[in-house]
């Protein structure tokens, strides 16, 4: 029997530790009413980032950036969890923690990467990060499990050591695939303020050969590209990336072609997964159905215009969830359109419906009992003959008024608002979206609901937009509206939905 490394050893002893923590305030933390009835959360404290997500042996498995000592971002672990259908999720012991020269810093860790299937061993790719005398060292690592839940870090770590001359110390999150029988790997980075994506290719997930810049901004499309994902879709490829420094944008994708030959990735379409503000570092996985399917985090970091905090969640001792998982699908355009997952639907209880009904200033239709705090709404509202001009929903309303989430629709315009201003007493902001529907073309809506999230599909799933917001447990009040005129709704369902916990 082969006994255990002494760097074995210490991994072990350190994710005992993080469980530990993690047992002695999970409890706490789910009776938190706040707590999300159908987004993936850690059991307690930090997450971010999406991680590894793989279809592995019949399941799905979904790793995340993980603190487990303080819902704050702190040194970086890989929280793990699986399912069977995507809506219920298993806690897994933690996988990955900080415990080697090359991972170990209060202010680096086990950061951003991938899974892949070698042969039936789950191997990932992760960064691990470190500041030495006040210089940022990020390095690509491999750890591989042969059950599936316990790993252990390669000896031969860091498997990248350092960037090529076309990087920068900003050198992260790996994601990697296997194309004609050889491993390819994209990783984040930048160079002089502009963002890159570079690529690696390897026989064996060991060694790696830089082949070159994939893909970099054009000098407007950010300073560094973090979280890059790269995939073909349809016989062409997809590249996701989380851009710094790119405004409001952050969650772009671009759809071309790919040369292995050459290294490069020619794009010729270019736009937003998401355009809200709480959707970041999206990952994508190929599933056994053939489905390619995306999630996210859902938050936001404290560079970005709009960064106020990371939410009142961490008062309850955690921070930050998972988004719904989407489909990616590729448009006749090369435009992406994004779908949630069909099996939410078996989170659908209670059914509303009603259809064709005038909705006009000062005339509810959605009875009060229809209110809740977890909700799938469908909505198509007739343009044709519309005079109102603003159309749209009061969501998580109080009923004195005091709380109040706005989803408007400008039909001059042709643009849909998103206000939190009146959500908690805590959100801000106001989120647009220039919607693409035109003319008497109907406007439908798809939306979901869960206590401290909204998810909006709309543009045929063309454009989708995620914000958090805090309300009271109380405010659940539900009213669909028309300002300055009236319009027609031709069908509206909505679902009450029961927590997959």
């Amino acid at each position: 029997m082969e006994l255990p490394t002494q760097g074995a050893l210490l991994h072990r002893d350190t994710l005992l530790k993080a469980e530990q923590s993690i047992s002695r305030i999970k409890d706490t933390v789910g009776k938190d009413p706040g707590r999300l009835k159908y987004h993936f959360m850690a059991p307690a404290y930090w997450i971010n980032d999406p991680n590894g997500l793989i279809f592995y042996k019949g399941e799905y498995h979904l790793f995340y950036q993980h603190y487990p000592y303080a819902a704050e971002w702190g040194a970086m672990h890989w929280g793990h969890a699986k399912s069977k259908d995507l809506v219920h999720w298993e806690h897994l012991p933690i996988a990955l923690a900080p415990s080697e020269p090359y991972d170990l810093h209060d202010r680096g860790g086990v950061f951003s990467g991938s899974a892949v299937d070698d042969n039936g061993i789950l191997s990932v790719l992760y960064t691990g990060t470190v500041i030495k005398d006040g210089t940022l060292i990020q390095s690509q690592c491999l750890a591989t499990s042969q059950d599936g839940i316990t790993f252990e870090k390669y000896e031969g770590n860091p498997v990248i050591p350092g960037p090529p001359e076309d990087g920068s110390a900003d050198f992260r999150d790996p994601k990697v695939w296997k194309h004609n029988g050889t491993w390819y790997m994209v990783v984040g980075s930048s160079k002089d303020g502009i963002g890159k994506a570079l690529l690696y290719k390897s026989p064996d997930l060991r060694a790696w050969n830089y082949v070159g810049v994939l893909a970099e901004s054009d000098g407007t499309m950010g300073t560094m590209w973090e979280c890059p994902d790269f995939f073909p879709l349809d016989g062409r490829y997809v590249l996701l990336f989380s851009p710094m420094g790119m405004g409001e944008r952050k969650t772009i994708y671009l759809v071309g072609d790919m040369d292995y030959e050459t290294g490069r990735f020619t794009w010729d379409t270019m736009g937003d997964v998401d355009h809200g503000f709480e959707y970041y570092a999206p990952q994508s996985f190929l599933d056994g159905q053939g489905r390619r399917i995306i999630i996210a985090w859902l938050n936001a970091w404290d560079w970005m215009p709009w960064f106020k905090d990371f939410g009142p969640t961490a008062a309850n001792h955690w921070c930050g969830a998972m988004s719904s998982p989407r489909t990616v699908e590729l448009d006749t355009d090369s435009r992406l359109i994004f779908k949630p997952v069909k099996e939410l639907e078996v989170l659908r209880r209670e059914h509303f419906h009603i259809g064709p009904t005038e909705v006009a200033p000062g005339a509810p239709i959605i009875p009060k009992y229809v209110g809740s705090d977890c909700l799938e709404i469908k909505a198509e509202f007739e343009m044709s003959g519309c005079t109102a001009e603003e159309i749209g929903f009061v969501l998580r309303g109080a009923g004195d008024g005091s709380q109040q989430t706005l989803l408007v629709y400008n039909t001059k315009t042709g643009v849909l608002r998103f206000d939190r201003t009146r959500s908690d007493g805590w959100s801000e902001g106001i989120r647009t979206a220039a919607l693409e529907r035109t003319g008497e073309e109907p406007l439908r809506l798809h939306i979901f609901v869960d206590t401290s999230v909204v998810e909006l599909y709309t543009d045929n799933y063309r454009t989708a937009m995620t914000n958090n917001i805090y309300p009271e447990p109380a405010s659940i009040a539900l009213e669909v509206f028309a300002n300055g005129g009236s319009a027609n709704i031709a069908s509206l369902d909505i679902w009450k939905l029961r927590s997959a916990w």
